[in-house]
């Protein structure tokens, strides 16, 4: 800071444009409220169909998102110059303060023109007199004291100004286009963020062997302190940089180059592990050029060694198990999994052999539990199940292009779900028995690619409709584990994941069971007909699945085999049954969206295509009873009375279908765990009937499973039905709730000689 600028300092720009951003605050708060109550609110209740659905529901959630980041954004522009502004005054009045004690004291300070200053003592007019011959009243100590004030009243001037343009310039460069959503009560939190990641990167860089265990805790309080910070997340890393990031995890997760953490911190590592990963998500999200660059570079090197201290480790090796944790920028994750995959191919041959493979004294990567850490494709589909766009993409995607020498194309999911030959994993906890968590992994990256939402979260009103590409990829699972059951039956844990796709795909299904023409030819008057019907007995919203109904059955067989999966469609399949009963049974439904001008045909219908599901499904939990899987009935029903917790005791919020069902906005309004309405009807008695149930003693036998689910079905079914039909006044309550009954007792057991015309080599005799 020059001595003149601050001595001479005019603040009412400063002070304008303190006044500027607190107005424009208040504005943004207005615009935000009305963004988020009158366009997104408005958004997710209206019913859109088609292009609407995929495009700009989502295109208005995420302008509605922006009002939110440009008020922040504004906040804390604001903060920084309020406090900045309100520093440099009291620097300015300090610097004042200490210049006029120095005039009383003879002293002057002079401006040398280049933004320092000198400091001097006055010289006496009558020193010619004197006859102690003094030409001054001040001391030298006088001169230094005050040469020493001003100095360092310059210097935090000049730290107070330096850090305000270092943090504005980074919010600033944070986002490319749009707002950024860095968010900071003053000026001092933002520089000391950005101060911690200078220091923390500079531990980080350290040789390993001068790394110790009070660094190793510097560094996990640190990242886990700031790994969501914006501004700390993209000056760490930047300033780490891609290779040291690789070298400083490979190296410290290594017992054998870094004894003394691996003997005093081995179970912190796996936190450190996690905060690591958190942070540089958080700064993969950041648009700054240096940012940009460190991606790049990072997927260059994937396929080059890591200059730690042992060696004989690749970049994506170490990169991928920092992606376990946290929500990577889609770009960066599909550039990287291009690479990836084409490292993948070229070491396999084509996916002919195993790569990867584990060694007895190789180090363990991953520490946050699971399998080691080797095969860098567990850990990147570990990343995809937090990254759901990407994931699509990527499963989409090729792995084997279709060219000269291959004739068909093999996809990303096809390779993984079929035909990967997976490397023997052990537990970097050091638990007996071979790792999963490849292929968990894998069936986890599925659910997000599928759904829409991370896995093991559940779709929200902001969860936009399936697009294409998820569509296209549920077709491909329910055909390859139509294919071989065992797919999925010899890898029960894949099926959690497996049945919450599934939930969320119900429409598609049930429209399945029907047996309708999806493709009526043009001039076919009464199969377009019946086709329409469908289309409004079932409505999608986005883009719809087209599936085969015998796949589609093999598909639930299989998934109704694992306790978890049987749950998450027969909980889902339920709520579906209820939505669907409230939505057509409403008086006020537009004629024009009514699949059947005869009530009791719709009802009829709902009825018998959730009888089929459960059914199926059933068939699935009966086999598993019989069979060499030794479940129980009781593990059933435990999972299924799960999901009440799940969805937070709120009956029938957040369950199952989500997103893909058009609910007119009456109906939506009133539908998704409101007392009364059909849906929490059902719940209500469906998990109070797995609670009971479950704490039994006895297990059921598999024809004793079989008959219950088929009572329990059409008990269900009917209560929704009439509970609908109450809510509504409609007449003839009881024969509305008598059609459901019958109709969904003949879909149940319509199930059952189905599965065992299309599947006979998969179904027991009960």
């Amino acid at each position: 800071m020059d001595f003149n600028a601050l001595y001479h300092a005019n603040f009412a720009l400063l002070d304008d444009a303190v006044t500027d951003w607190s107005t424009l605050i208040k504005h943004l708060a207005e615009l935000k409220k009305d963004a988020e109550d009158g366009l997104h609110k408005a958004a997710n209740q209206a019913d859109w169909v088609g292009v609407n659905a995929q495009v700009s529901k989502q295109f208005i959630g995420k302008t509605a998102g922006e009002f939110g980041d440009a008020h922040t954004q504004a906040t804390t522009i604001h903060n920084v110059l309020r406090d900045t502004r309100d520093e440099l005054k009291d620097y300015h009045r300090q610097l004042t303060n200490a210049v006029a004690r120095g005039q009383g004291k003879h002293l002057t300070v002079i401006d040398t023109g280049d933004g320092g200053f000198t400091v001097t003592g006055n010289t006496r007019p009558d020193w010619s007199s004197d006859p102690s011959g003094k030409t001054s009243t001040t001391s030298q100590k006088d001169v230094d004291d005050l040469r020493d004030e001003i100095q360092r009243i310059l210097s935090k001037a000049t730290e107070s100004d330096t850090s305000a343009k270092t943090v504005l310039t980074a919010l600033a460069d944070q986002s490319a286009m749009g707002f950024s959503d860095a968010a900071y009560k003053d000026r001092d939190a933002a520089a000391e963020a950005v101060k911690e990641a200078d220091e923390l990167a500079k531990l980080a860089k350290k040789d390993p062997d001068d790394l110790s265990v009070k660094d190793f805790d510097r560094l996990n309080a640190g990242l886990k302190k700031y790994h969501d910070d914006p501004l700390f997340s993209e000056r760490f890393a930047t300033n780490l940089g891609p290779e040291k990031t690789l070298s400083f995890w490979a190296n410290a997760s290594d017992s054998q180059v870094s004894p003394d953490l691996a003997r005093e911190r081995r179970n912190q590592l796996g936190e450190l592990q996690r905060n690591l990963g958190l942070t540089l998500a958080t700064a993969s999200r950041s648009d700054t050029a240096d940012m940009t660059d460190w991606k790049r570079h990072m997927v260059d090197i994937g396929d080059q060694p890591v200059h730690g201290k042992r060696g004989n480790i690749l970049g994506f090796q170490v990169m991928s198990n920092l992606m376990r944790a946290g929500d990577y920028d889609d770009d960066f994750m599909r550039d990287y999994g291009k690479r990836l995959m084409e490292t993948e191919r070229k070491f396999t041959h084509d996916g002919e052999h195993f790569a990867w493979q584990r060694s007895g004294f190789n180090t363990y990567l991953n520490h946050m539990k699971g399998d080691s850490g080797w095969d860098p494709v567990s850990g990147y589909l570990k990343g995809l199940s937090n990254n759901p766009d990407a994931a699509t993409e990527f499963f989409n995607d090729d792995f084997i292009p279709k060219d000269g020498d291959h004739k068909h194309a093999v996809s990303n999911f096809k390779y993984l779900f079929e035909d990967r030959h997976w490397p023997h994993e052990s537990n970097s906890d050091l638990s007996q028995g071979e790792s999963i968590d490849g292929r968990n992994n894998l069936a986890a990256a599925l659910e997000a690619a599928t759904t829409g939402h991370p896995a093991g979260e559940l779709p929200t009103a902001d969860t936009p409709p399936h697009n294409p590409g998820q569509t296209k990829l549920f077709e491909n699972i329910v055909s390859s584990v139509s294919d071989d059951n065992g797919r999925l039956t010899d890898r029960g844990y894949m099926s959690d994941s497996m049945g919450q796709i599934a939930s969320e795909y119900l429409p598609d299904i049930d429209r399945a069971t029907t047996n309708v023409d999806q493709h009526p030819q043009k001039g076919d008057e009464d199969a377009q007909a019946a086709w329409e019907r469908i289309q409004k007995l079932n409505p999608v919203s986005g883009a719809a699945a087209e599936l085969d109904h015998r796949e589609i059955s093999r598909f639930l067989f299989a998934v109704g085999q694992n306790p978890e999966g049987y749950a998450a469609v027969e909980v889902g399949q339920k709520q579906y049954m209820g939505k669907l009963m409230d939505y057509h049974l409403d008086p006020g439904l537009p004629e024009d969206q009514r699949p059947n001008h005869d009530v009791q045909l719709t009802v009829r219908a709902i009825a018998e295509h959730s009888g089929q599901v459960s059914g199926t499904l059933a068939m699935g939990r009966s086999e598993a009873i019989a069979g060499p899987a030794d479940a129980t009935d009781k593990e059933f029903d435990h999972s299924v009375a799960q999901w009440k917790n799940i969805a937070g005791g709120v009956v029938g919020t957040g369950v199952g279908v989500g997103t893909s069902f058009i609910a007119s906005p009456v109906v939506g309004a009133g539908v998704g765990g409101a007392a009364g309405t059909a849906t929490s009807v059902v719940l209500e008695e469906l998990f109070k009937d797995a609670e009971g149930s479950a704490k039994e003693d006895a297990g059921a036998k598999m024809g004793d499973s079989w008959q219950r689910g088929s009572v329990a079905s059409i008990k269900y079914t009917r209560s929704g039905a009439f509970a609908a039909a109450s809510h509504y006044h409609l007449p003839h309550r009881d024969d509305v709730a008598a059609w459901a009954e019958d109709s969904a007792s003949k879909g149940y057991l319509d199930a059952s000689s189905y599965m065992q015309q299309v599947g006979p080599e998969l179904v027991t005799d009960i």
